[in-house]
């Protein structure tokens, strides 16, 4: 065969040299050497480099090559990897040389401006690494913090984008000859894995007993004084991936109330990692699809049914019907759970209502009341993200993923949304369950879960986690996106910090349905049904059971639930007695007409027989009863609303199940707790057009649960009559919206759809009226996705040029 020199200029090969463009989420994944091993198989000279948010090849060689690797850059790419564009340009005169021959390498990283910007979420200890780390043989046997190019810290370690090792914490550990052959070694799976560490190089673990000046423990020894403790009922505070978390033996009935005493969380569930799927299903009942969210990448704590045999102490749960379990996602996990060897309590580590301690000073001062001692580590903290909360809604194939609280494992992984923003912007959420979102062009990139913005820790921590997002993603908003309610306080962030002219704002239940169209994708017109607690609406009252019809620009009214005063305002949502009196004695008498008989019979009653509450008053308090008739009667601090959330509040109070809330949402968890899964028709309802927009009269509906609940009826029987009375009444309001607009996609949205009973009864019922119906899912139901929707909304007036 004739050497290349030997060939005339007719005979050589053609070839053609091409700048690939990879844009998406293609940081962090091991793309770089993915494109390595790539373009050597295909024969190509050139090279790859991350700039900025993208990554960039220049490839030289046989055209049919070069257009196979163009094409395989996105079909074979990582599995962690999101390629969502992939641009080829011509190679011009600044690339790098491509002479033939030359080979393939991959360049040093530049740190460059850019419109994309993304980096990926932490990944969960893949099963290579888990092999190793159980492996005597291998250097990293038994390494808490083993990891590789498909798995590990990205988003919580990070300084600065393009992402590699000097821009993250990891630049305080320098490599090792082992560790950075393996670095540098584009046939290896630690190649460009910028946390990649090893017993002789990397972070190492350290025990302390709390007050202690040191540690007194460090590597294996650290390891088994926690697992000592654990298992003798101490409380450990261990820090994780995103912060500290607060560990207990979940079979220990003292080590548990200890924590609820000193953590100051008395009442809600708290959440319980197991060893493997054989642990989940040794506690709970799960199906195909928990088993597929337990075991994913994002390895969130998954909701699933307790099985009543379950070995977890009672008040692990608190007498709520699920549990919220967690499978092992970094190899620290791992070694714990295998010593331990029964469920553990894993809880974030703060007191209640409080942000997530990450550093370590911060956890030694504030948690040192609750815990006992100490498993630290000393790979910094960069960013504060908690575990993630989800739940499988629907049975079988309908079975789908929602989001409950977003945070580790999928945080700051960017969704779309359908109208592009003409200019950046920052959605500052509303109150509870706090997030924020920055948005530019498509892309919206919604912040972890920080929690109440009413604590001044939160509020705190949410202006960090603000600059630290927005420097990773060079966006500086030019406007503010934020409630309709005055008093929240993401609402005066966004007053003090920008001008009028730069602030839009969003009415809270648009935020919430305008989420769940957003991103399913849906930039069309829709019916929105919104059930919460409570939001401002454009009236100036509270509202929280909405039917809207609506596109991401705008929205109009066309349903509610009835009114009733809230006395005490916020005291109401934490004593639901309050709420129950609310409606007994100031539940708006709707008129209007016609009025139209609802799922229950025709008995319907139109008022409450005082007689039918005073087995329920006859209960309170004389004093906090006389109390709250002054506030109704004179409309002292009694603001009215129409909210869903409340109602069921009242119902929980009216049934005995709750008077008194220890958190957001427990009565009306109870409610559903006490319905489980008991089958009850509805129970009388009235719905009254009045000022042209259909109104669901709870009046008769809530007589029924008295006379019920004084006959002996039990409770559970009463509660799932009420889930089907609501599920009914929103069939109807629904239905009066289709046949007025004859829109026939539905976005259901609000807190009130965490509820998996109403959620999964409604949309069934929905889909079988030929409806298409979205539901949220990669963002919550409730407040922690109004910011989403605020950027939706928002970026949707201001294309339309009505911001």
């Amino acid at each position: 065969m004739a050497s290349p020199a030997d060939r005339t200029p007719s005979a050589a090969p053609a070839r053609v040299a091409r700048r690939v463009v990879v844009e998406g989420v293609v940081q962090g994944v091991g793309f770089r050497p993915f494109v390595w091993r790539l373009a050597t198989e295909l024969g190509l000279d050139g090279s790859v480099l991350n700039l900025a948010g993208r990554v960039e090849a220049v490839v030289a060689g046989e055209p049919d090559a070069v257009e196979a690797f163009a094409a395989r850059i996105a079909t074979d790419a990582p599995p962690r990897a999101r390629v969502e564009r992939v641009t080829v340009l011509e190679a011009d005169g600044a690339a790098p040389a491509t002479a033939p021959g030359s080979g393939f390498v991959i360049d040093e990283s530049v740190a460059a401006a850019s419109a994309e910007r993304l980096f990926p979420p932490d990944i969960a200890t893949c099963d290579d690494c888990v092999r190793e780390l159980w492996d005597p043989a291998d250097r990293r046997y038994r390494y808490p913090f083993i990891n590789c190019t498909n798995c590990g810290p990205r988003a919580t370690i990070i300084d600065d984008l393009p992402y590699d090792r000097a821009r993250t914490s990891m630049r305080a550990f320098p490599l090792c000859a082992d560790c950075e052959r393996e670095y540098r070694d584009p046939a290896d799976r630690r190649f460009h894995a910028e946390p990649v560490a090893c017993p002789a190089c990397g972070p190492s673990l350290a025990y302390r007993p709390s007050g202690a000046p040191a540690p007194t423990a460090r590597a294996e020894d650290a390891l088994a004084a926690t697992v000592a403790d654990l298992l003798a009922g101490r409380i450990v505070a261990i820090k994780g991936l995103g912060g500290y978390h607060l560990a207990c033996d979940a079979t220990d009935a003292a080590a548990v109330a200890r924590l609820r005493d000193r953590k100051r969380r008395w009442a809600k569930p708290f959440a319980v990692m197991v060893r493997d799927l054989d642990g989940a299903r040794a506690v709970a009942r799960v199906d195909e699809a928990e088993t597929e969210l337990l075991a994913s990448p994002a390895r969130p704590i998954v909701l699933v049914p307790l099985r009543v045999d379950a070995s977890l102490d009672p008040g692990v749960t608190n007498g709520n019907r699920h549990v919220g379990l967690f499978l092992p996602y970094a190899p620290l996990h791992h070694l714990l759970m295998a010593a331990v060897g029964r469920p553990i309590v894993l809880t974030s580590g703060n007191l209640s209502d409080e942000p997530i301690v990450m550093h370590d000073a911060e956890a030694l001062e504030r948690l040192a009341p609750v815990a006992d001692a100490f498993l630290q580590h000393d790979r910094e903290i960069r960013a504060r993200y908690d575990d993630s909360v989800t739940r499988a809604v629907g049975e079988g194939a309908a079975a789908r993923a929602s989001i409950i609280r977003r945070g580790r494992g999928y945080a700051p992984d960017p969704l779309d949304i359908p109208v592009a923003t003409p200019v950046p912007l920052l959605a500052v959420g509303a109150e509870l369950k706090h997030t924020f979102t920055l948005a530019r062009g498509s892309r919206a990139h919604v912040a972890p879960h920080t929690g109440d913005l009413e604590d001044l820790l939160v509020h705190r921590a949410f202006e960090e986690n603000l600059a630290h997002l927005a420097r990773l993603l060079d966006l500086a908003p030019d406007l503010v996106v934020h409630d309709l309610h005055p008093a929240y306080l993401s609402t005066q962030y966004a007053v003090a910090r920008f001008a009028a002219e730069r602030r839009v704002a969003v009415q809270h239940h648009h935020a919430h349905v305008a989420s769940a169209a957003a991103e399913n994708g849906h930039g069309g017109r829709f019916i929105g049904v919104a059930y919460d607690g409570l939001g401002m609406g454009d009236d100036g009252t509270f509202w929280g059971g909405e039917i809207l019809v609506a596109d991401l620009a705008g929205y109009r009214r066309v349903g509610r639930f009835g009114l009733a005063p809230m006395p005490g305002g916020a005291l109401a949502v934490k004593r639901p007695y309050r709420m129950a009196l609310g409606y007994l004695l100031g539940a708006e008498e709707v008129a209007g007409g016609p009025a139209t008989e609802g799922a229950g019979d025709a008995g319907a009653r139109l008022s409450i027989d005082p007689d039918l509450a005073t087995p329920f008053v006859a209960r309170l308090d004389p004093r906090e009863v006389e109390v709250v008739r002054v506030q109704i009667a004179r409309g002292l601090n009694a603001p009215v609303a129409s909210s869903a959330g409340r109602l069921f509040d009242a119902v929980s109070s009216l049934l005995g199940l709750r008077d008194v809330a220890e958190y957001e949402a427990q009565a009306a968890v109870d409610l559903e707790t006490a319905a489980a899964d008991i089958e009850a028709a509805p129970l009388p309802s009235r719905l009254v057009r009045t000022d042209g927009i259909l109104v669901y009269d709870p009046r008769p509906t809530l007589a029924a649960v008295l006379e019920r609940h004084a006959a002996g009826e039990p409770p559970g029987v009463i509660a799932a009559a009420f889930h089907a009375t609501i599920v009914a009444v929103t069939e109807e309001l629904v239905d009066a919206a289709v046949r007025e607009t004859g829109i026939r996609t539905v976005a259901l949205s609000g807190g009130v759809f965490q509820n998996q009973r109403i959620a999964g009864a409604l949309a069934a019922s929905l889909r079988r009226a030929g409806l298409e119906v979205l539901f949220n899912e990669r963002v919550p139901a409730n407040d922690g996705g109004i910011s989403y929707g605020q950027s939706a909304v928002a970026a949707a007036r201001l294309a339309a040029g009505a911001g």
